[in-house]
């Protein structure tokens, strides 16, 4: 069962607000009630230092009134708050009707009437204490102490949970909660010639406690590689710049997926929103159902109920359905992602579920789902696509990265960087970026590994709109290789 922190029960404050929109002419009216919990420990050398908690309950009202949206939010939780959130929904949407250009028109969805929905864990992990947390990150500690490479050690764990309740005026009273956590241990090195880390590679994802314990990552091997893959990385020598082969895996390409594709094919981006903040997309509308993305074996979907999915829901922010949808069908960019008013504004029957409010005090935006590119049919493995090589960098692990405002020139980094010769593992590089336009980056992917190689990454803190929201989301991929990438010496980048 959904317990919703709140004095009164979600849908009493729903009835009350939802009348009060009706009686003050909404044509439509939305309810929101949510809950958010985040906790985070982190450690660096097995001390403690920072542990952190916070929880809000907040309520909020979205209307159509005069054809334009009004939004109001609230932290009186009680029915004069639910009267007078409602109330300031109406007068803002009458604000608004004086200045809006285009009447607000939303796409269809069917009734879901009464609907609780909860993703599954295990474990719950706000049931440990901040004791056993720390203990648990300290054990991955002593696991690199004795390591002479391993200058000092930064470990953390952080863990989130929503619940919602949403209602309207058509029937529909959806209850829903979500967890995530993620987890990281770096190992740094340093020398009198500057320093050096290595991060493990694990995603976050919509998980309990039990993702720390094997279930879905094997940490303790990766932890005891990490001070051999540090001094490699340490003693590696830097790239030479010019023209790889890339075979990228998982832990990477997530990120690459997210920037140069699930920001670019958000409808709203590719409309001219979102000017202000992080840009507009070059995968304009008219484009739709020509323009070649990428190589013919590229398939990328948008979804909201992958597994473990972080975007993972089983409705979103206005009561639409979790779908999974073509975003990119044999290279051709084939769909967007959408909310129901930006849907209507192309003609969609419906909207694919897009709507997300970081919280109840934040209206809903068009925001992204899980957002992945689909596997090879040959069943490649990760060595099988190395050994198709002869002078390339298998690249492990994000780090950061650069895109400008259309989501077209790109730059990315990683974790580690693997030297291939032919067909085979050498050694390891350092200072290596990569960098391309997204069709022609996406147009030079050669191979890709099958569903073994396939990993679900993804992030915490992908931030939209003004006032900014922050939304976790998920990217699945397998491997894959590209020929031809451009790449940067990083070293002597920063130098000149």
């Amino acid at each position: 069962m959904i317990l919703i922190p709140s004095p009164l029960p979600p849908e009493s404050l729903a009835a009350v607000a939802l009348d009060t929109a009706t009686k003050l002419g909404a044509s439509v009216a939305q309810f929101r009630i949510a809950a958010h919990d985040s906790r985070g420990v982190s450690l660096r050398d097995g001390e403690v230092e920072n542990i952190g908690a916070d929880t809000s309950v907040t309520m909020s009202v979205r209307v159509v009134h005069s054809g334009a949206w009004g939004f109001a939010a609230s932290t009186d939780l009680s029915q004069a708050g639910a009267i007078d959130t409602a109330t300031r929904a109406i007068n803002m949407a009458k604000l608004s009707s004086l200045v809006t250009v285009d009447e607000v028109v939303l796409a269809a969805e069917p009734v879901h009437g009464k609907q609780a929905w909860t993703l599954p864990i295990e474990i719950d992990a706000f049931a440990k204490s901040d004791d056993e947390v720390i203990a648990f990150l300290q054990s991955w500690n002593t696991k690199l102490a004795d390591s002479s490479i391993v200058s000092h050690i930064e470990s953390n764990v952080a863990m989130g949970r929503d619940r919602t309740f949403y209602a309207d005026l058509v029937g529909n009273e959806i209850t829903q909660q979500r967890d995530r956590i993620s987890a990281a241990l770096t190992a740094i090195h340093v020398s009198d010639s500057g320093f050096e880390d290595m991060r493990t590679c694990a995603p976050p994802a919509g998980r309990g406690w039990e993702y720390l314990t094997g279930s879905g990552w094997d940490w303790d091997s990766e932890i005891t590689r990490l001070p051999q893959l540090l001094d490699e990385k340490v003693k590696s020598p830097s790239v030479t710049p010019g023209a790889w082969d890339l075979v990228i895996d998982p832990t990477n390409l997530w990120l690459t997926i997210h920037e140069s594709i699930g920001h670019a094919t958000e409808l709203d981006r590719a409309l001219g929103y979102e000017a202000n903040y992080a840009g507009t997309s070059f995968a304009t509308i008219d484009k739709l159902g020509s323009f070649q993305y990428g190589s013919g074996i590229m398939n990328v979907t948008g979804d909201r109920n992958a597994e473990h999915g972080l975007s993972t829901v089983a409705f979103d922010d206005e009561g639409v359905a979790s779908q999974q949808w073509d975003l990119i069908k044999d290279g051709v960019l084939v769909g967007y992602q959408t909310d129901r008013s930006i849907a209507s504004k192309i003609g969609m029957q419906r909207s694919n579920g897009c709507a997300f409010a970081d919280s109840a005090l934040h209206s809903p935006i068009q925001r992204m789902p899980n957002v992945s590119l689909q596997p090879g049919t040959d069943n490649a493995s990760t060595a099988d696509l190395i050994s198709d090589v002869k002078r390339g960098i298998y690249i492990v692990g994000d780090k950061s990265w650069s895109i400008d405002m259309q989501r077209y020139n790109f730059q990315f980094t990683g974790q580690r960087f693997h030297e291939i010769r032919d067909g085979k593992i050498v050694g390891q590089l350092k200072d290596v970026a990569y960098q391309a336009k997204t069709p022609d980056f996406w147009g030079a992917m050669k191979r890709l590994g099958g569903s073994e190689t396939y990993l679900l990454g993804g992030a915490l803190n992908c931030g939209k709109g003004q006032p900014g929201q922050v939304a976790p989301v998920s990217h699945g991929c397998p491997s894959a290789l590209f020929t031809g990438i451009n790449v940067l010496n990083t070293r002597n980048e920063s130098a000149s």
